[in-house]
């Protein structure tokens, strides 16, 4: 669904919203895009993994709040000017890495070697 989200704003953005916003607040609402497409394909690759790994919706969490805090305070600051909101954007940035963190580990203890202890 954040996938759909994300290709809706952007072509919201390129042809509604290209002579209502300056250029910075366009910036804003690209990035808000990408990142949002980014890390919804990053959700669904670890729903895809979801049987190999188990336990992973900690990270798919992680990745929705990444996604709603990091990309919808840019788009609000997009439409409304309130650069106040880039103080919580680095907040939906951090849910991200700890989200590609904690799947690099999950993937990585995953297919590490059992050693056996005797």
């Amino acid at each position: 669904m954040q996938a759909a989200i994300s290709v809706a704003a952007g072509a919201f953005g390129a042809h509604a919203l290209n002579d209502m916003l300056n250029v910075k607040a366009l910036g804003w609402w690209h990035t808000g895009s990408q990142y949002l497409m980014y890390h919804s394909l990053a959700g669904l690759i670890v729903v895809a993994l979801f049987s190999y790994l188990p336990s992973c919706k900690s990270i798919l969490v992680l990745f929705f709040i990444g996604n709603t805090v990091f990309s919808g305070s840019l788009y609000i600051m997009a439409l409304t000017g309130y650069t106040f909101l880039g103080a919580v954007t680095p907040i939906g940035g951090l849910c991200y890495l700890v989200a590609w963190v904690c799947l690099a580990w999950r993937l990585w203890r995953s297919t590490a070697p059992k050693v056996a202890l005797d």
